[in-house]
């Protein structure tokens, strides 16, 4: 009987969350044609290997196309050269494409913000240009998370991010294939599989909340080891009758 390598266990056990959130959100569909978004990282590297073996099943049938958005104003860079050699192997037309952002036309939004807008109105219009009905991107379970985290603290909103999302102005869907994977197996398959670090140097970096909720998720973590799973759970868990109900403001 063949042993598996480390790699190996660790790939089949991120398939397994991959396959289970594919189809639990029903992400495919026959004749999709999907646009998986390459930023370079680990996240991103390990998802196109998923979608790359998806995409040799025969029902329902997907095609995929990446890309990879640089942004003209951070210095945040990938190897360019590594990701289209990346893609050869996997058979995987790739494109790269240019965006920008001035984050001083809109002090309301923070530059993160601005900076994950244009990097996705990019790839919404690549993906239209291409044919493409969805757009894949790498958030796994921690994002969701963090989000939700972030979301409660600073805004007051019970919400994160949606597995599948239909978009309002683009005729597009965004799905998030390992929104059931934790991070530290994308981080162990990340290592056993020796990919390159990107070279990271956002300006902006200390501005974002979500290091000190990736903190407090480890740290949440030390109180309950199932903290995650738990934290994932509640988003579908809402009870109602037990919450402040809404109060609606009369005119």
């Amino acid at each position: 009987m063949p042993k598996f390598t480390l790699q190996q266990k660790i790939y089949k056990k991120i398939q397994k969350q991959f396959n289970k959130a594919t189809k639990d959100y029903s992400m495919f569909a026959d004749g999709d044609k999907i646009l998986v978004a390459l930023s370079g990282g680990k996240d991103s590297l390990t998802l196109l290997q998923l979608m790359s073996e998806r995409s040799r099943i025969f029902k329902p049938s997907i095609s995929i196309v990446a890309a990879h958005v640089t942004m003209v104003n951070i210095p945040y860079r990938s190897d360019f050269n590594f990701l289209q050699e990346f893609c050869n192997g996997l058979g995987i037309e790739f494109h790269i494409i240019e965006s920008g952002f001035d984050a001083s036309t809109d002090t309301r939004k923070s530059p993160c913000f601005l900076c994950s807008w244009n990097r996705r109105k990019a790839l919404f219009t690549l993906a239209q240009e291409l044919g493409c009905n969805k757009i894949a991107l790498g958030h796994n379970m921690d994002d969701f998370i963090e989000t939700m985290l972030i979301n409660i603290t600073f805004q007051g909103a019970f919400s994160a991010m949606a597995p599948v999302m239909q978009m309002d102005k683009f005729p597009i869907s965004i799905i998030r294939p390992l929104c059931l994977v934790n991070e530290n197996d994308v981080e162990a398959y990340a290592i056993e599989s020796q990919f390159p670090p990107q070279i990271k140097n956002c300006p902006f970096e200390n501005d974002s909340n979500r290091k000190a909720m990736k903190d407090l998720l480890a740290h949440l973590e030390t109180l309950n080891p199932e903290a995650r799973y738990n934290l994932w759970g509640s988003m579908s868990n809402i009870q109602p009758t037990l919450l402040p109900p809404k109060i609606v403001k009369k005119q």
